[in-house]
């Protein structure tokens, strides 16, 4: 109870904590005989429903402090089950491709069990959410409710979507190789300070995985004899044709969910983009839906984030499956960044004025267009790095002023504003484009330079083109949804560059595969000015509202 209270206090839950007892070492069979480990948290007294938790990063700190006690102490049952091939659950893990089916087991066990309350809800983050999607792609009867916590439901769109490979893969695949094996597992405390000694080690035995070609084999050589899934992710770039990642994808659950899902995600979190869709599909279908988006990364979101969400998901378990009354009073929570505004919404993007800015001669962004042409080299033997943005690793709002300055990058900075401007929904950036190799990468971003000079990002797109389609011709790129407001006496700046690198595996400038191949050959990019623009969604800058009423204990 000592923890429980602890916990309380810390995510600012909204009641005491009440006693429960934690059932360890269950095992969960699949229909292939496989048995997959789970706990069960079982309250004491009335329950007020269950709660299935499901994913592959064992069963104990920290992921049940935040997705399995605060629940059990306010009167849910919570089985807590882990993926197949992980922790002490009997399979091969390969990650995103059994969850499907192996759910469907999970919850013809659950129902049956003297203990489960006749309907149950979904809770979790990240991969915990992909399983949640994989449940509704056939949703059972009982499911009543789901909280999915930067979830997404495509793991092929996020790897491949761009064109180019997102490579967050290889710091995860690094991290699920040295999971441990079995219900033992460290403590909090030792376990975070294990990880904080060991982390520049790691960081500089991953080196070869991201400068070593080919790809899959530097990173077969690091994972020696792990991760037998990475080899197949790096060179399977044809995500709607290969079957290989159709146990992957769940677009067909947005049309499926019938129940309410509250979904939760941070401005430069890796799955934003799948969020805004979930949200819109969903909401544009008339389901019972909601959104909160706050200015975190992806891991920021659980570490930065739970004294907002945990009580909101609390707050929508009660309402949605115990029938107690929903304090939340609209569907949209935004946190819009540049401000210290928290806004709700009762629908998103609100309306918005087109705001176009031209790249112009001079390194200018402007209101008008003017021709001239820019170019740069992006050479893939020293690629443009990543500054920030929405990474697994060092990501988030970063000083990208050195990012500006690089002669691999092209930088075109406005006036100071007169007054603020605020941006809602998804900008997107137009370029007439040519160069001399058809192999080419495109990466667009936009930042706020504030008066004193420094440079901090906002919102960025990436995308690789056809060679066969893209070749002079006007490139669009949608950005990352935003809301932000630039202050007045701020200037916007539009930077453009070939790479963004580790994020996306850099084009090698040849139709080799990316996984395998091991040429390297630079391209020349250049942009005509007049036809290039940059379209921002602005909206007028409004006053907050007053704050929701804190929710109840759900």
């Amino acid at each position: 109870m000592l923890l429980d209270r602890l916990v309380t206090r810390i995510l600012k839950l909204p009641s005491a904590p009440a006693p429960y007892r934690v059932d360890r070492g269950l095992r969960v069979p699949m229909s292939d005989g496989v048995e997959l480990a789970a706990a069960h948290y079982a309250p004491q007294g009335e329950p007020a429903g269950t709660i299935l938790v499901r994913g592959p990063y064992g069963l104990g700190a920290p992921f049940d402090l935040l997705y399995a006690r605060p629940y059990a102490a306010r009167g849910y049952h919570v089985l807590f089950v882990a993926s197949r091939g992980t922790a002490a659950s009997g399979g091969d893990f390969d990650p995103m491709r059994t969850e499907l089916a192996d759910g469907r087991d999970v919850v013809a066990w659950m129902v049956a069990q003297p203990w489960f309350t006749g309907r149950f809800a979904t809770v979790g983050p990240s991969y915990l959410g992909f399983t949640q999607w994989a449940l509704l792609m056939d949703p059972p009867p009982e499911m009543a409710a789901a909280v999915v916590t930067v979830g997404p439901h495509d793991f092929a769109k996020h790897s491949w979507g761009t064109g180019a490979m997102n490579l967050d893969l290889v710091g995860w695949s690094d991290m699920m190789n040295r999971q441990p094996r079995g219900d033992r597992s460290p403590g909090l405390v030792r376990g975070q300070l294990k990880q904080a000694v060991a982390a520049p080690r790691q960081a500089r035995a991953l080196r070869p995985v991201f400068t070593d070609l080919p790809l899959a084999d530097a990173g077969e050589r690091h994972y020696a004899g792990g991760a037998r899934w990475f080899r197949d992710r790096v060179t399977r770039p044809d995500i709607d044709g290969d079957a290989y990642w159709e146990p992957m994808r769940f677009a067909a659950a947005l049309e499926k969910a019938e129940i309410p899902i509250l979904l939760h995600s941070g401005w430069q979190d890796l799955f934003l983009a799948q969020t805004f869709e979930q949200y819109q599909r969903l909401s544009a279908r008339g389901l019972d839906v909601a959104l909160t988006v706050g200015p975190w990364t992806h891991r920021g979101v659980i570490q930065d984030g739970g004294s907002r969400l945990i009580p909101e998901t609390l707050d929508w378990l009660g309402a949605k499956l115990a029938g107690r009354p929903l304090a939340r009073r609209t569907p949209v929570h935004l946190r819009v960044t540049g401000t210290d505004e928290w806004r709700e919404l009762d629908e998103w993007p609100p309306p918005c004025t087109p705001l176009v800015l031209f790249p112009r001669p001079g390194a200018a962004l402007g209101d008008a267009p003017a021709g001239s042409e820019a170019g740069f080299t992006f050479d893939p033997a020293r690629p443009t790095p990543a500054f920030g943005g929405p990474l697994l690793e060092n990501g988030g709002y970063v000083d990208d002023g050195g990012l500006a300055a690089r002669p691999d990058v092209l930088a075109f900075t406005g006036e100071p504003l007169a007054a603020a401007v605020e941006v809602h929904g998804v900008p997107e950036v137009e370029l007439a484009h040519r160069s001399d190799n058809p192999h080419v990468d495109l990466f667009v971003r936009v930042s706020e330079v504030d008066p004193a000079g420094r440079s901090r990002n906002v919102c960025e797109g990436y995308r690789r083109l056809d060679p066969a389609r893209d070749q002079s011709t006007l490139v669009r790129i949608p950005l990352m949804p935003v809301a932000h407001r630039f202050a007045a006496g701020s200037r916007i700046r539009l930077l453009i560059a070939g790479g963004c690198y580790p994020q996306f595996t850099r084009n090698l400038g040849t139709a080799e595969n990316p996984g395998t191949g091991t040429t390297l050959v630079p391209a020349r990019h250049r942009l005509t000015l007049g036809p290039s623009r940059l379209v921002l969604p602005t909206a007028a800058p409004v006053s907050p509202p007053p704050a929701s009423p804190a929710p109840g204990a759900g």
